[in-house]
């Protein structure tokens, strides 16, 4: 374990654990052991008997995890990147350099998502600028959201956000922490039956707020709800992840390196041989392999502003989704920390 010092950053812990793991090949990926920046309940192992899905995409010759969208059968990569606070910078191409390389680098690597909100700061326009010099958009599975309260102010955020991603379509449009979403689900649903935007879905940051989410998503049809939930905070497992579950919702994982105790605990320690039995190789991807192998998970969106943890966190794709037995073992291992 981690002794009483201050905890391990990202970069400290990449380059204390260098090297461990050798041998194990990831194509174009290349290794990286490292943690993640710091940004409960039992499971129900019932929920967990089925076996979860099979990796099916490809790069190259080799499968990466993907999960279906419930509602379309839609696979997608069950990693994409979160763009909050770090795709918030200004127009130097010292500041944009990094960024333009992470977006170039996750098609590339196997993953779609990226996942980004008005109230980001500067990331739509960042994220739009950087596409549309890269070409790429439609290697990319572009998921925004909309947060204003008044209807006129709502509609008028989401035009100015396919401005600024330079896209005439979205693939994902959420209510932003379920802000006036009685009101702005009909919007929404008219923009998917015009072809605005390809699923809708509602958002949450606060564990507060899940009481009246779980009302909703019992009432209404939803492509896709998001949450907080990670290997140190699990208590979406209490009722929204089942409920996500058993009314065929995807799901979209905010902060899947909740609090970070993992990294704290572990940053400078190898990884465990049961572990890298399923190609967990760094503890961001144990993290993340404990967060998308929840059945009822979709897709992480890690906040990533790096190449390489880009590439490390993207490697997660390239293991094997452990088991419920798998999955208890990694979360009492963290408990225990």
């Amino acid at each position: 374990m981690a002794g009483d010092g201050p905890p391990l950053s990202r970069r400290e812990a990449l380059r204390l654990s260098a090297g461990l793991g050798a041998g194990f090949a990831l194509g174009a990926l290349p290794l990286l052991t490292g943690c993640a920046e710091g940004e409960g309940p039992a499971l129900e192992m019932e929920a967990m008997d089925e076996t979860p899905a099979t990796p099916a995409g490809t790069v190259g010759t080799q499968a990466v995890i993907t999960k279906a969208i419930p509602s379309s059968g839609e696979e997608l990569p069950a990693i994409g990147i979160g763009t909050a606070r770090r795709f918030n910078v200004g127009d130097s191409e010292a500041e944009r350099a990094p960024l333009r390389e992470v977006l170039r680098l996750l098609p590339e690597l196997g993953g779609t998502v990226v996942d980004t909100a008005p109230s980001y700061g500067a990331a739509e326009t960042v994220i739009g600028d950087l596409m549309a010099e890269l070409g790429n958009r439609d290697r990319i599975f572009l998921a925004t959201k909309v947060r204003q309260q008044d209807h006129d102010d709502a509609l008028a955020e989401i035009e100015r956000s396919f401005q600024r991603l330079r896209t005439d379509r979205f693939d994902l449009l959420k209510i932003h922490n379920l802000v006036g979403w009685d009101h702005k689900l009909p919007v929404l649903r008219e923009m998917k039956a015009e072809g605005r935007i390809r699923y809708l879905g509602i958002s949450t940051s606060s564990e507060g707020q899940y009481a009246d989410l779980a009302a909703i998503m019992e009432e209404e049809d939803l492509d896709f709800i998001q949450v907080d939930y990670a290997i140190d905070n699990r208590s979406a497992e209490e009722r929204i992840l089942p409920l996500a579950r058993d009314r065929g919702m995807g799901v979209f994982v905010n902060l899947p390196f909740g609090r970070g105790r993992v990294f704290e605990a572990f940053g400078d320690q190898p990884i465990p041989e049961w572990a890298q039995e399923f190609g967990i190789q760094s503890w961001a991807q144990f993290a993340l392999m404990f967060v998308i192998s929840h059945p009822a998970v979709t897709v992480g969106v890690p906040g990533t502003a790096t190449p390489e943890y880009v590439r490390d966190n993207v490697g997660t794709l390239y293991g094997t989704l452990p088991d419920a037995a798998t999955r208890q073992r990694m979360s009492d291992l963290v408990d225990a920390g």
